[in-house]
């Protein structure tokens, strides 16, 4: 492999835990895990503001009661945000819509019972950080961190709350420092899912454990086929990753981290992957 350079790109402050991103039309959206709130921040304007996801929003939630947002996608002019599904509290997605500014809810614990009958994953090792809607399907990415150690693609197939098909893809990623490196999120660039992946010394989807590091991977839409894995930390816990510019001959993408304390500071990354390099050659670029 060839070397990479990882640096900040910059600081966000009054975020805390940041969990996922998207970036959109000169603007990035950013949830964390222990907040209600969607951010929007504008790269032209500098400006950071805050979007109610429901009627008594709040920063700093409780870890009983917190919705966990970890995943957060767009379908049209709606941006989705999903919880983790690790408790009750947590299977519950919020939409924003682009146009009208206006938020809703979607109740998914049945979802998740039904996810729970057709794949096997129960209840204490459901844990769900990041989702890819395409076509007809939506692909939610199971992380294994749980005692079962179920880390894989949840696909689901129609409708998001009751859908006609639910399968589940187990897929096997490599250890970082000897503990086996699990789903925290993915983003689809044409017909290549790239992704990210933690290892942590823990085998709770409730409690934080000693982190150990992160990678960054790819793998085929098609038949889910893992192309690279390559380690890019030994110290941040990389939760979100999003497109932000493609060239002739580079991706680039944000990365957010989640720094499991109780900092208000979201720090962003860039992440550049030259296309002319060979198979799993990755480079870290930072501005």
């Amino acid at each position: 492999m060839e070397k990479f350079k990882l640096e900040l790109l910059f600081q966000l402050v009054g975020i805390g835990a940041s969990s996922g991103l998207l970036y959109h039309d000169f603007h990035l959206f950013l949830i964390s895990d222990s907040s209600s709130f969607l951010y929007r921040y504008s790269l032209n304007g500098k400006e950071l503001t805050k979007i109610k996801l429901h009627g008594n929003s709040a920063e700093n939630n409780l870890k009983l009661v917190k919705p966990d947002l970890e995943a957060i996608c767009k379908v049209d002019n709606t941006l989705y945000t999903f919880g983790s599904g690790s408790t009750a509290k947590r299977k519950t997605a919020f939409t924003f819509n682009l146009l009208s500014q206006q938020t809703s809810q979607l109740d998914l614990s049945i979802l998740f019972e039904n996810v729970t009958t057709k794949t096997g994953i129960d209840a204490e090792n459901i844990n769900i950080e990041g989702v890819i809607p395409v076509g007809n399907d939506w692909l939610f990415f199971q992380r294994g961190n749980g005692i079962r150690a179920q880390n894989g693609i949840i696909r689901l197939t129609g409708n998001l709350e009751n859908p006609s098909e639910i399968t589940f893809i187990p897929i096997e990623l490599p250890s970082i420092n000897n503990v086996s490196a699990t789903f925290t999120d993915a983003v689809l660039v044409a017909e290549t899912i790239y992704f990210l992946a933690a290892a942590e010394d823990s085998n709770s989807t409730y409690a934080d454990g000693e982190v150990m590091g992160s990678l960054v991977g790819a793998m085929n839409l098609s038949d889910f086929k893992i192309l690279f894995t390559q380690p890019i930390s030994e110290m941040h816990k990389f939760e979100g990753i999003t497109l932000y510019e493609e060239t002739e001959t580079e991706l680039r993408f944000l990365l957010c981290e989640d720094q499991d304390n109780e900092s208000q500071l979201a720090e962003i990354f860039l992440l550049t992957i030259k296309k002319t390099t060979r198979q799993g050659a990755v480079f870290l670029r930072l501005r």
